[in-house]
């Protein structure tokens, strides 16, 4: 099977083909190695896994931007890939305020490009789409919720299914691109019968992520603990989202390619779940207790697009795809500060 990954030197996208190499498929990966640019940070970080994958047998490296249609076009008559895992993106927030032009370039114009490659040269190929839980917006804001001491919690709701609106409400130029993304994969299965699904994504974490204040909050506390630095948390820290180890996301993007039933135009929330929730206080506890380090922190005001709780509801994926969690939250976060610890070089102030 031949596999291609887009934004596949990225946290995702490196994990995913890492995953599909082992399993003796081709995969080629398409990254134009941007990110260090998007976040304002060394180029290093993206190249590092870029040359990650270097070494690994069956991964062959094209850089390229996703928005060059006339590159695309040439890669996918080339390759013919029988399944696509459409990671490349714009991720943040504030660079979508700063700049929503580039940012739908990149999440919309980018996608469509992807998809309509794909189409062209594989009508019956499977397709998946990394959305985001931000596609639900302030909306998530209405759900009833209560205060704990550390964290918030829905009152009633065991998480945000794929039923619920996405329209009326307010997203973020971010949340929006994402959303036209996703929109337009859908579309592709209902006009064009393109096999793709959209995974709309909650807090995913893992080794090889290089997180920043705006994107990757644990990697970023993790970061800083270990720097012994002062994390900045907006709101009061009891703001709670599903994590959920990378493996157990790229599990899943597995099943619905295994998956032999029709399976077209599919959304599905995906994160830890209610089992899998976690808070910014209760992480900052997990750091301190994992390495031993007083994590500082200082508080400021709210942001005023941040969620206060956003929980997956998981049930649709877990009945459809045969797919469930199997990281912990503690073992994910042990393994998430070993990886720092051990790749300080690259972390440093």
């Amino acid at each position: 099977m031949k596999i291609l990954i887009t934004g596949g030197a990225g946290f995702i996208g490196s994990h995913c083909a890492e995953y599909f190499a082992g399993r003796q498929c081709r995969v080629i990966v398409v990254d134009n190695l941007l990110r260090s640019q998007i976040f304002e940070s060394s180029a290093k970080t993206v190249e590092y896994n870029w040359e990650y994958l270097r070494g690994l047998k069956n991964v062959v490296l094209v850089k390229n931007d996703v928005r060059d249609q006339k590159a695309m076009n040439e890669i996918f008559q080339r390759e013919r890939p029988d399944a696509v895992i459409h990671a490349a993106g714009q991720p943040g927030v504030r660079a979508s305020l700063e700049d929503p032009l580039e940012d739908f370039s990149i999440n919309g114009k980018g996608t469509l490009v992807v998809l309509e490659a794909l189409r062209q040269v594989n009508p019956r190929g499977k397709f998946i789409y990394c959305s985001t839980n931000k596609v639900y917006g302030d909306r998530v804001n209405d759900l009833p919720i209560r205060s704990l001491t550390k964290r918030y919690e829905f009152k009633k709701s065991a998480g945000v299914h794929e039923q619920f609106g996405v329209d009326l409400t307010g997203h973020t130029p971010y949340g929006v691109s994402k959303l036209t993304g996703d929109l337009y994969v859908q579309d592709h299965a209902y006009a064009y019968g393109l096999q793709s699904a959209v995974f709309r994504l909650s807090c995913i974490y893992g080794t090889r992520q290089f997180g920043f204040e705006d994107q990757g909050w644990l990697a970023w506390f993790a970061i800083k603990c270990l720097q012994n630095q002062t994390v900045t948390i907006y709101g009061d820290g009891k703001q709670m989202r599903d994590v959920l180890w990378v493996g157990d996301l790229v599990a899943a993007f597995d099943a619905f390619i295994r998956c032999g039933k029709s399976l077209n135009g599919e959304v599905f929330n995906v994160g830890g779940g209610a089992d899998r929730a976690l808070s910014l206080l209760e992480l900052v506890d997990h750091l301190r207790e994992i390495t031993g380090r007083p994590l500082k922190i200082k508080f400021d005001d709210w942001r005023k697009f941040d969620q206060k709780v956003y929980v997956s509801d998981i049930r649709k994926a877990k009945r459809l795809l045969g797919w469930r969690p199997q990281v912990a939250v503690r073992e994910g976060i042990e393994r998430l500060v070993k990886w720092v610890d051990d790749n300080s070089k690259f972390f440093k102030k």
